[in-house]
């Protein structure tokens, strides 16, 4: 007769945790389809939004109706965003909460300053603020040339240690994996976020009826490569996991605050 050890008990456990995936890059995204095969064991369910919608920040629909179809059982895309989707599937859409929310995998980097933007790290957020354990994985590379398998190695094992470890509360953790293949990643760094150097470019042009009209761009993704943040990570071909929480508050300035002459403020409001 074979006993089953700890370990083995606790694999079985996880095994039956219900994961609820999404991302920003749309249903059809590559990324998307290599983190749910990598994870096909687990008991998954899919709210992605039907187009890509990167640089959607945490924004939800509140001014417009928002379509769902079921493609395929416990697959489902819609035209929201994926703020929307995370609570679409919490809220409506899944018969159970998930164990864990897992948003990406996103094709290119989400370092530094970016994650105010993002809609990969958005959706993860959304997922803690309905105190639900999440994290948002990106690959921090560009081009067709993007290594989904090593990205979806790391997003793998990562769900594993979550739902053995746990995250704590208000807490999600933003993971970039280096553009390589998976032997040549040199190991995992705990990251803090570092400074982007901001290129952006702003394009004005014509349409055909002559208006004015815009297009934002960037010229690239630099930032400040300090020993400990996250792009020094990437540089370092390592695995980069940022913890982040809700909490914005500059607690370090609030004494310096309370300081100021608040004397006659509202005299004459």
């Amino acid at each position: 007769m074979t006993y089953k050890t700890k370990d083995d008990i606790i694999s079985s456990v996880q095994k039956r945790a219900h994961l609820l995936l999404t991302n920003d890059d749309g249903a059809n995204s590559p990324g998307l389809s290599g983190l749910r095969e990598a994870l096909s064991d687990f008991r998954v369910s899919i709210v992605a939004p039907d187009r890509e919608r990167s640089a959607a920040s945490h924004s939800l629909t509140l001014h417009q109706p928002i379509r769902v179809d079921e493609i395929e059982e416990g697959f489902y895309i819609t035209d929201g965003t994926p703020a929307d989707c995370v609570t679409l599937g919490v809220n409506a859409l899944l018969k159970e909460p998930p164990a864990l929310i897992i948003s990406g995998i996103n094709s290119g980097p989400n370092l530094g300053d970016d994650v105010t933007y993002s809609g990969t790290v958005s959706a993860a957020m959304e997922g803690v603020l309905l105190d639900i354990p999440s994290f948002a994985i990106s690959i921090a590379g560009k081009g067709p040339d993007l290594k989904y398998d090593s990205a979806a190695r790391v997003a793998r094992r990562l769900v594993e240690l979550i739902l053995k470890e746990g995250l704590p509360p208000h807490t999600f953790l933003n993971v970039n994996a280096p553009n390589v293949r998976p032997g040549e990643i040199r190991g995992v760094a705990i990251t803090t976020l570092g400074r982007r150097v901001y290129q952006e470019e702003l394009v004005k042009r014509l349409d055909p009826r002559g208006r004015v009209y815009y297009w934002i761009g960037s010229r690239g993704h630099l930032g400040e490569e300090e020993e400990g943040t996250d792009f020094w990570a990437i540089k370092e071909n390592m695995v980069s996991i940022t913890p982040l929480h809700l909490d914005l508050t500059n607690y370090k300035f609030i004494t310096s605050l309370k300081k100021w002459n608040w004397e006659g403020f509202l005299d004459e409001v």
